[in-house]
């Protein structure tokens, strides 16, 4: 198993990283380290697990993580090319003065507050997505203008969306490890049947311990989790092609289209069928 506490690469003579990982070097597990995240998807899709954020990606997206915010982004599928352009930053980059400059009130707001994960949208995504693709190719001073330009631009926009908030974790590479097996079991076997008896037996556990262990880490139910895992399947359903809701309902692991309705609603706070609406008109 990959250790939680990942150490990032920054060359002597950079302040910060930017750099493309692709498989194999896209695959990383369940992990977290204290660099700031700035990740722009540029191949796959899949599952993002995000602090207690449990999520759709693929290519564009773009998501600025927090310092020490347990993330993993899951292809849909082991054969699939996985690849993302990442900048890598810790808070003081600059030095510990700079962040305090009138100037630059926002983008200290932005990495002192209590927002962890943002998702990027609409305009400032497309921006934001251009600058990252140039800094890779920059150096020097002119590469740490451009990411000064990033941080600013999201510190200043309500465009993104803040999918976990609060979130503080460092638990053990023992936990870790357990959190790992919950996590791959429940990504491939989601949309079928699960009982509290098989993922308690995967974590080695009793199931009060194991549900104990899952809403301490996660911060929320495994059934929670295992809702939402569902509810994003079924979201990329009403996304693509004409499938029938209800065959939706029934593909995404549930048998029951009133909980499915429920839960849709409760998770999306729309109905499927709203949810698909919203999506043809962007």
């Amino acid at each position: 198993m990959q250790p939680l506490i990942q150490k990032i690469h920054i060359a002597q003579d950079s302040s910060f990283a930017c750099r493309t990982y692709r498989t194999p070097n896209f695959e990383t597990n369940w992990h977290q380290h204290e660099e700031y995240e700035l990740i722009l998807i540029t191949e796959g899709q899949g599952t993002a697990l995000i602090g207690d954020y449990v999520g759709n990606y693929t290519v564009g997206d773009i998501f600025f993580l927090a310092g020490n915010l347990p993330h993993w982004f899951r292809k849909a599928h082991h054969k699939m090319i996985g690849s993302a352009i990442v900048v890598h930053f810790t808070k003081h980059f600059l030095g510990e003065s700079f962040l305090m400059l009138p100037e630059l009130k926002s983008v200290y707001h932005l990495l002192t507050g209590n927002n962890n994960g943002l998702q990027l949208q609409k305009t400032l995504q497309n921006k934001i997505a251009k600058e990252i693709s140039a800094l890779e190719k920059l150096n020097g001073l002119n590469s740490i203008t451009q990411l000064l330009h990033c941080l600013h631009a999201i510190s200043t926009s309500n465009e993104y969306q803040v999918i976990t908030a609060n979130f503080s974790l460092t638990p053990s590479s023992k936990e870790n490890s357990v959190i790992e097996k919950v996590f791959e079991y429940s990504l491939k076997n989601y949309l079928k049947h699960i009982t509290l008896e098989e993922v308690a037996a995967i974590a080695e556990m009793s199931i009060p311990t194991f549900c104990r262990f899952f809403k301490k880490n996660i911060k929320k139910s495994y059934f929670d989790f295992l809702q939402e895992l569902r509810i994003g399947h079924a979201c990329k359903l009403l996304q693509t092609g004409n499938h029938n809701i209800l065959d939706v309902c029934y593909n995404s692991g549930y048998n029951s289209w009133a909980h499915f309705s429920k839960q849709f609603k409760q998770v999306k706070q729309v109905t499927p069928s709203q949810y698909r609406k919203q999506f043809k008109l962007g």
